[in-house]
């Protein structure tokens, strides 16, 4: 069997069971804040990024590992594996998968980077089940598209906790943004191969939160949902209120609650609160 390395980047969030991985790495991204730079997940918190937030002069920036940073790493992988496979955030989102793919030109180990289409834990649950399928026997390129399959079955749904910051990182429009403020609108915001788009604008947090517990209920109704993930900006009590609510309506049914870091963090806000599932998982 081919001895592989696993590579993600600092968005995915890691749980004991895969940072204590021998075999998974990951490249950070960086965040730039009024032109001090920090390596996410190194010299920066959430807690840390979001006080600072409230005093920047400019807008924060993020920025993908560079191709150069891959190329070190797989370099270095090379003598100690056969082969890599790389599971990134959305390349909609970022660079991140296209700096994958440029370092993968430059060195001699094979290099599979795989586009997640998604961030955060969910993009941590396809690493799990991709290493998984590795170790059990099956051959990569039926790995890679059993995670295409499974990947293809997502539902993520997001309540920004902070439009502005979304609007001002570009990933919402002024029209959108407008709307939102000004009315008093609030977006569900979800993924659509990888862009984040949205779904619905309801009139209250409230009835925004209702809204998307009912997307679950159909999902898990339709698909038997096994497990679940409750994404949040910096205040785990909103996410463990959900989790409960969770918990007395499906029993069986396995809840994650993790961050979304500070990357995620400076587009969307410390009061962010996200779920999502895979329908084919």
């Amino acid at each position: 069997m081919a001895k592989t390395a696993w590579v993600t980047d600092s968005t995915a969030f890691l749980d004991e069971e895969l940072k204590n991985h021998p075999d998974i790495y990951t490249v950070p991204l960086t965040i730039s804040l009024d032109g001090e730079e920090f390596i996410d997940g190194v010299d920066l918190t959430p807690a840390e990024l979001f006080n600072r937030l409230k005093f920047l002069k400019s807008p924060p920036k993020t920025s993908q590992p560079s191709v150069g940073a891959f190329q070190t790493l797989y370099e270095r992988l090379s003598k100690d594996y056969d082969q890599i496979v790389a599971v990134l955030l959305s390349g909609k989102l970022s660079g991140t998968v296209s700096s994958s793919e440029q370092a993968a030109k430059l060195v001699d180990i094979p290099v599979t980077t795989f586009d997640s289409q998604i961030l955060t834990y969910p993009m941590s649950a396809l690493l799990k089940k991709g290493i998984e399928w590795l170790e059990a026997g099956e051959t990569l390129d039926v790995v890679i598209e059993k995670l295409e399959k499974i990947r293809d079955t997502s539902e993520t749904y997001v309540l920004v906790g902070s439009l502005e910051q979304l609007h001002r990182g570009g990933r919402m429009s002024g029209l959108q943004f407008f709307l939102g403020s000004m009315l008093n609108v609030k977006p569900i915001i979800s993924f659509d191969q990888g862009s984040l788009i949205v779904k619905e604008k309801v009139r209250s947090e409230k009835k925004a939160k209702e809204k998307v517990l009912d997307y679950f209920h159909l999902a898990y109704e339709k698909n038997q949902v096994n497990e679940v993930y409750i994404l949040y900006g910096l205040h785990e009590e909103q996410a463990e209120e959900w989790r409960r609510e969770l918990e007395n309506q499906y029993p069986h049914l396995n809840i994650v609650c993790c961050p979304l870091g500070a990357v995620i963090g400076v587009h969307a806000g410390e009061n962010t609160l996200g779920i999502s599932w895979y329908n084919g998982l």
